[in-house]
């Protein structure tokens, strides 16, 4: 694989941010709850002391629906393993695992067998940050790898991964930052693993159109649209993580039909805005739905 997946982690860090800010909310008021996100948040304290209400409140000053849609992305991940997990699914791999912290804080069964793969300095980083004491450590197996130069199959399989046995694959929030030869090997990958069992592929991806578009990415109404596609781009670019790879939804399907998989869903934060804001009356009017990332769903 010609690139890695977290060379750096600032964005790990601005993903972590958004899923701490979220936690401040009320329990009866959150989508999600992350108590070990603010291990790897910088100025967690004062983020702390600003609040839930504030700190959204500068969220929607910066791009309306920016931190609802990671947000959502997160809870929607969370109910898949743990529905994964429920079903029976015997392993859980989280592929550019960054600070991911679902091993700890979801409910799963105490057979699932956890495996973060992520390069060596990442976990190191990781590890550093986390707790001593967290939940369910005894059932993480950290799978280190140079993507540059190592089969992600190979890797695996070494660190005691079975083939035969169920598994749900998750890969959140990196597609946009690899080439798509990078992306298209992994996928490989997942089907060399998956070949003698069912597995479940959950994959995000950014949409072409917001090069080409971005009204399209973008609820009807929503302000400069051009120009929040420039800044969300751009931060992430100052992080020393730019957007490389945009796709369309007929590729990305093409390709996972390609190698085995059947698309199950593949959907945009306006599902997840009724789905898990309007109940707790928090849903975002049309105006600042933020659509940019496909989340999809495969079996093998």
């Amino acid at each position: 694989m010609a690139q890695s997946f977290f060379a750096k982690d600032g964005t790990a860090q601005g993903v972590a941010k958004q899923r701490y800010i979220e936690t401040l909310a009320k329990p009866e008021y959150r989508i999600i709850n992350d108590p070990y996100s603010k291990s790897f948040v910088l100025g967690s304290g004062v983020i702390k002391l600003m609040g839930h209400k504030l700190n959204s409140w500068l969220s929607q000053k910066l791009a309306p629906g920016f931190h609802e849609h990671l947000i959502s992305r997160t809870r929607f991940i969370d109910e898949l393993v743990e529905k994964c997990s429920r079903d029976g699914k015997q392993q859980y791999v989280i592929l550019g695992a960054g600070y991911d912290s679902r091993a700890h804080r979801l409910e799963l069964s105490p057979s699932l067998k956890i495996f973060e793969v992520d390069q060596k300095e990442v976990q190191d980083r990781k590890l550093s940050k986390l707790p001593s004491e967290v939940p369910n450590s005894e059932n993480i197996t950290y799978v280190s790898i140079d993507f540059s130069n190592q089969s992600l199959s190979e890797q695996l399989l070494d660190a005691g991964f079975d083939q035969s046995k169920s598994t749900v694959f998750t890969l959140e929030g990196v597609a946009q930052y690899v080439s798509k030869e990078a992306l298209t090997t992994t996928i490989k990958e997942v089907e060399i693993l998956s070949k003698d069992s069912e597995s479940i592929f959950f994959l995000s991806y950014v949409n072409e159109l917001l090069s080409k578009n971005p009204e399209a990415c973008f609820g009807k109404g929503y302000r400069n649209p051009e120009k929040k596609a420039a800044l969300i781009q751009s931060l992430s670019e100052k992080a020393g993580e730019p957007w490389i790879s945009l796709y369309s939804n007929e590729e990305i399907e093409d390709l996972l039909t390609l190698h085995g998989f059947s698309i199950e869903e593949n959907i945009t934060f306006s599902e997840l805005n009724s789905r898990f804001f309007a109940p707790l009356g928090r849903d975002l009017p049309e105006d600042q739905i933020f659509k940019l990332e496909q989340l999809l769903v495969a079996r093998s």
